[in-house]
């Protein structure tokens, strides 16, 4: 916004489902931003928070994931959203031409992210679904800044949400641009693998995990195959079989 390259009321926001990009859009309310606009493919409750204190003006999506309560309150004063709501068909709110036409800012959450950028929405340790992708890939790709969100920890603390290596991949590293947990913020445009990876353990990952993050991406560059995104084959899912194993992430002292 200061140099120009973003409104002052942003770009059209897209967000996923999901605890975490719901409590973003409530955080949205105490945001300097007015006068938002949203296009999306599911509207939330805290879309609908935006809309209440004024700080959306209009909502396009294809439909609803609401708690019993917001869904009770929105059915009761459905005639108050009526110019203010559009519900286009999936073909449409979901088209990446127009995605890409609007520069919508995507922002969806994850399962896990590896230290190169590669996102994990989907899989619990790479084959126990959690949720479906549903039009995140849509976003993803489409929107003019894609950024995925996440606690950097998950079962309390004993499952690191950036590990060496995704264990499923439903958003490629060029697919990602920003990586948010409550750690930092990594803006990943414009750099190389490694320069992503120095990031990435530096700003997003828990302090808990971030020297063994740390050490496996030293001994990546000085004993792998290639140096293009350095890994070590044996290691780079074992933070996950640990886990399955022992029931943490964490390495015994």
């Amino acid at each position: 916004m200061k140099v120009g390259r973003l409104p002052s009321a942003l770009l059209p926001i897209q967000s996923g489902v999901g605890n975490i990009p719901n409590a973003v859009l409530g955080g949205l309310i105490d945001s300097p931003f007015e006068r938002m606009n949203a296009y999306t493919e599911v509207i939330q409750d805290g879309m609908l928070d935006l809309l209440a204190a004024g700080r959306l003006g209009v909502i396009s999506a294809t439909g609803f994931s609401l708690s019993p309560e917001a869904a009770a309150a929105f059915n009761a004063d459905v005639a108050r959203y009526r110019e203010r709501i559009l519900l286009p068909p999936q073909e449409i709110s979901n088209h990446p031409e127009v995605i890409r036409r609007l520069g919508c800012l995507a922002m969806n959450g994850m399962i896990e992210a590896d230290i190169y950028g590669a996102v994990n929405s989907t899989h619990v340790m790479g084959s126990r679904i959690q949720n479906g992708i549903g039009g995140s890939g849509d976003f993803a790709r489409n929107a003019y800044i894609s950024i995925f969100m996440t606690p950097s920890t998950a079962k309390d603390g004993r499952i690191s949400a950036i590990v060496p290596q995704a264990s499923h991949v439903d958003h490629i590293p060029q697919d990602v641009q920003v990586l948010v947990t409550e750690q930092g913020l990594a803006d990943l445009r414009g750099l190389s693998p490694k320069q992503r990876a120095r990031l990435i353990i530096d700003t997003c990952a828990h302090p808990d995990y971030r020297p063994a993050l740390a050490d496996y991406f030293a001994r990546a560059r000085a004993h792998s195959y290639g140096q293009q995104s350095p890994s070590l084959l044996t290691e780079a899912l074992s933070w996950h079989q640990r886990f399955i194993d022992t029931g943490t992430m964490r390495v015994s002292s």
